[in-house]
């Protein structure tokens, strides 16, 4: 058979590829996959080169038959969350996995359901968590515009001042002041005196 290829971490349709687990009737080393639809299956390397296998069976039957939305923005939105969170070898699973940011059972295993509760995905919006410490599941979901979403990140410094709590951007752009030097204000001093001078 040659050269084993390592597979592990490389996507083929649906399926992500998790460890070796074998060999396979056909000669081929054998792989545990996880499926974006949250099942497991063991795949040929052979069938996963060919592509002849591209999902762990569901493919046909649920992203054509029940809800027809396989590549589309929607779809996408829904498997990219998965990867954040549950596929070590995603680029920004360190941001989210890694940190204890999960997907709730209900979406985690159905797309039909992440749909029925965010429904079709707005023009230039994305799922953005209310919490950013919590993980993806309906209360905690909303879609964002990327303005919204740049306001929501974890290094953002958010500072509280008479019952309100904003960014430093926001503070400086209702106080019309320029980021830096508000910046420089609230290193020397609290916002009470900060935001008044």
């Amino acid at each position: 058979m040659g050269n084993l290829i390592d597979r592990t971490g490389r996507r083929y349709g649906m399926l992500t590829v998790v460890s070796r687990v074998g060999r396979a009737k056909d000669g081929h080393a054998s792989w545990l996959c996880l499926c974006d639809c949250g099942n497991e299956t063991i795949v040929s390397g052979g069938h996963l080169h060919s592509k002849m296998t591209r999902s762990c069976g569901c493919l046909n039957f649920t992203a054509h038959l029940i809800h027809g939305k396989q590549g589309q923005p929607i779809y996408h939105t829904w498997r990219n969350m998965k990867e954040r969170c549950m596929n070590k070898n995603n680029t920004e699973y360190n941001n989210y996995g890694a940190r204890g940011i999960t997907v709730c059972n209900r979406w985690k295993n159905s797309f039909v359901n992440f749909y029925a509760d965010m429904g079709e995905k707005p023009k230039d919006m994305t799922i953005e968590r209310i919490d950013n410490d919590k993980g993806y599941s309906p209360n905690n979901c909303k879609w964002a515009t990327h303005y919204e979403q740049s306001r929501n990140k974890r290094n953002n410094r958010i500072i509280k001042y008479q019952g309100k709590a904003q960014c430093l951007s926001d503070w400086a752009k209702e106080l019309k002041v320029d980021r830096a030097l508000l910046a420089y204000r609230l290193k020397q001093y609290p916002p009470q005196i900060a935001f008044n001078m």
